[in-house]
Order: C-alpha cells, then sequence, then structure tokens
C-alpha cells in the first residue's frame, strides 16, 4: 500500500507544480509593456472561463446529480455555482485596496498596480481553491488505477500551464519582480498535494458525490467571476482592447485542446 501511496502523490505533485511553467512563462516578458499584459489577461481569462464552464461546471453537475437525481442535482449545480459567485465578491470587497508600492509613480500608476495585485491575489484564491479538489481527486486515481491516473496528472499538469500564467503575470506587472510572480504561481499549484494530503488523511470518511459537486461548480462560479470582474477589465484598462480579446480566444482555445487531449 505504501508505495502506491508515493507514486499517487508523486503524480499529483508534480501535475501541480506545472503551475511553475505558466509562472516562468507569465514573467518572461518586460513588467511594462502594456500589450502582453493585456494579451496575457485575456489569455488568463479564456483559459478560466473554458475550463470552467466546460469540466468544472459539468462535473459538479454530474456529481450532484449522482447524489440527488437529475433536476434536484441541477438547481444544487445553479445554488453552488452562484453561492461560489457570491463568495469571491465577499472576498473581493475585503483584499485590502492599499498595497504600498516599492517605487514612487503617478497616483494613475499606483492605482493600476493595487488594481492588477489584487487580480493577482484574487486569482490565486480561485485557482487554489480548485486545485485542492483536483489534487484529491487526482491522489484517489493514483491509489485505485495508476493508468488511469498517469493519464488524469498530464491533462492537470497541461492545463496547469496557463493557470500558473494568469497568477504570475498580474503579480509580476504590478511589483516588477519576477520572483514574485513566479513564486505565487507556484504556491497556488501547491494546493494539489496539499489536497491529496489532508484530504487523505481528514476528508475521505465524508468524501461524497454530494460535497465534490458542490466544490466544483462553486469553483466554476469563483473563475468566471475572477475572470468577468477583475482579468479582462484590468486588460482593458490598458487600453488594448482587440489584444485582449485576442488573448481571450487563444486562452480558451488552449485550454480546448488541453481538456481534448485526454478524453
Amino acid at each position: 500500500m505504501l508505495p502506491d501511496v508515493w507514486f499517487a502523490l508523486l503524480l499529483t505533485l508534480l501535475a501541480g507544480l506545472s503551475t511553475a511553467i505558466g509562472g516562468a512563462i507569465g514573467v518572461c516578458g518586460r513588467s511594462d509593456s502594456t500589450r502582453l499584459l493585456s494579451l496575457g489577461l485575456g489569455f488568463s481569462a479564456g483559459v478560466m472561463v473554458h475550463v470552467s464552464f466546460v469540466e468544472i461546471l459539468p462535473k459538479g453537475r454530474d456529481q450532484l446529480a449522482a447524489a440527488f437525481g437529475e433536476k434536484p442535482g441541477n438547481w444544487y449545480t445553479l445554488l453552488a455555482f452562484f453561492g461560489g459567485v457570491a463568495v469571491i465578491a465577499v472576498i473581493d470587497r475585503l483584499v485590502p485596496a492599499a498595497i504600498n508600492p516599492h517605487e514612487p509613480g503617478s497616483v494613475q500608476d499606483e492605482r493600476r498596480r493595487r488594481a492588477l495585485m489584487q487580480t493577482g491575489v484574487l486569482t490565486a484564491i480561485a485557482l487554489a481553491v480548485h486545485n485542492f479538489p483536483e489534487g484529491f481527486a487526482t491522489f484517489i486515481s493514483g491509489l485505485q488505477d495508476p493508468g488511469v491516473a498517469l493519464a488524469v496528472a498530464v491533462a492537470i499538469a497541461i492545463h496547469n500551464i496557463p493557470e500558473g500564467l494568469a497568477v504570475a503575470l498580474p503579480v509580476h506587472q504590478a511589483t516588477g519582480s519576477r520572483r514574485r510572480g513566479f513564486w505565487a504561481a507556484t504556491a497556488s499549484g501547491l494546493a494539489e498535494p496539499a489536497g491529496a494530503v489532508i484530504g487523505w488523511l481528514l476528508l475521505t470518511p465524508w468524501f461524497s458525490p454530494a460535497l465534490l459537486g458542490v466544490v466544483f461548480a462553486g469553483v466554476a462560479g469563483v473563475m468566471v467571476f475572477i475572470s468577468i470582474d477583475e482579468l479582462l477589465p484590468t486588460a482593458e484598462e490598458y487600453g488594448e482592447h482587440h489584444t485582449s480579446m485576442y488573448g481571450f480566444i487563444a486562452g480558451m482555445a488552449v485550454m480546448a485542446v488541453s481538456l481534448l487531449l485526454f478524453l
């Protein structure tokens, strides 16, 4: 049993840490490039919207339908989705707006840096919450069927790369620090092995399709809200409307391909 546990944990860790690859990509460009910022934030929004509506929300609906039946499951999915929206809206209000910039600048520049930093923080929170049950699911798959678990881990690793970019890019742009952007992205991915360990030790007796369905549907709501309320408006603020839209479509396309590869 113990070798199986280590194998499952290693798979989960590697899948989670692939956010570091996205983080590295996100900090490679210039921190003052508005075109790159608009493109990257649009890309990140496309990734999050597509994965929310195509993968996470249907997965939550399936789990809730299995637990409560088709029609009640649909209603619970709806409630969980908008519950996730409500939760992240409250968090949005609670995240401190006054973040001290490291360099002096104009009031407009300072406001933009604060907005970008808040975007990065909220995105990291949303992805960490999303990655927590995802890590537990990967870990359980590794214990039950190593072949299936390998495919699941690779699929998660691929779509964690643009998720890491979604965290790193705004943090890098806000602070000018490549290190902070990279480590913020990496930390969001560590929620997966954390979810595996905590889930295995504490949650297994209570883990159910109903709980998993609520978590997935709620996370979908969180990610859609962040995309619409934070990522796209910030991209628009920099005056690169078409660039951000091209990034949005590209993000959806990349995530769509990464999911189809492992169907």
